[in-house]
């Protein structure tokens, strides 16, 4: 069976990364996918716009201060305006995939990232483009059943949950259901604006108990702001640009994860 395909692919294609044995299938998802097929379309146009704004200076030797940098050899200098200027040399050089990049590559340690952390995302997405279009069956219990669904969720998916109250953003939660994950169980809550945009958590227990940041993607015409903490993976889905949704998240970290106590 093949496998499905993601806009991470439409990177990977982009830069040749994509295994040649999933090159055909892949050409064919693009093509029955227009929303897909134009976002690759996009990406493609702006790295050859970045690539001719910025191939003067990609292709200049790169100065001794920076590598150095870079690599971990040497501390940066304390004057913020020469430290800028490195910064911002250092992120030409990655976005056109120059040397910067390399050297990264081949002497950045980088933390690693939970196995957990990208299904809870893409799940979270999945399940928000279902129900956030459901005109009679968006949740299964109500808001008005709140302290009945954050016990029968917290039972289900094995830690406490208490739905996060955003009025102060501007979403009303419309309630809940129950969701599987990846062999396990996953809350998601369901909220809605004034103007009827819906906004949806998603809650699982992540037994790595890691600390993960938020975390921003675009997938399916979806914006996501995901994270790992204290012993939950949450993920929360709508129309909204990062900012916003790192406001909501906030919201939303202060009561689950701060509040809620720990897992059961």
């Amino acid at each position: 069976m093949s496998r499905t395909f993601s806009e991470t692919d439409i990177h990977l294609a982009l830069d040749n990364e994509l295994p040649a044995d999933e090159k055909a299938a892949f050409d064919a998802w693009v093509d029955a996918n227009p929303d897909m097929k134009a976002l690759q379309q996009r990406y493609a146009q702006d790295r050859e716009r970045l690539r001719s704004a910025l191939e003067g200076i990609a292709l200049e030797p790169i100065p001794g201060r920076l590598t150095s940098v870079l690599t971990g050899d040497a501390k940066p200098r304390t004057n913020r305006w020469a430290w800028s200027r490195y910064v911002a040399a250092a992120a030409v050089l990655l976005a056109v995939g120059g040397l910067g990049g390399y050297f990264v590559g081949q002497r950045a340690e980088f933390a690693p990232q939970s196995s957990a952390l990208k299904p809870i995302a893409e799940n979270a997405v999945a399940a928000h483009l279902i129900y956030a279009n459901e005109k009679r069956h968006v949740v299964e219990v109500g808001a008005d059943q709140a302290e009945h669904l954050n016990a029968w969720l917290s039972n289900r998916v094995g830690v406490k949950i208490v739905a996060p109250d955003l009025k102060s953003g501007g979403y009303d939660l419309v309630g809940g259901r129950l969701l599987p994950f990846n062999g396990k169980t996953a809350a998601q809550f369901m909220y809605q604006d004034p103007t009827g945009n819906r906004l949806s958590l998603y809650v699982t227990k992540d037994d790595s108990r890691q600390d993960s940041g938020y975390r921003f993607m675009t997938e399916r015409g979806a914006d996501t702001l995901y994270w790992l903490d204290g012993g939950y993976g949450c993920a929360l889905t709508g129309n909204l640009p990062e900012k916003a949704l790192t406001q909501l998240a906030d919201l939303t970290y202060d009561q689950l994860v701060k509040s809620a106590g720990e897992p059961h």
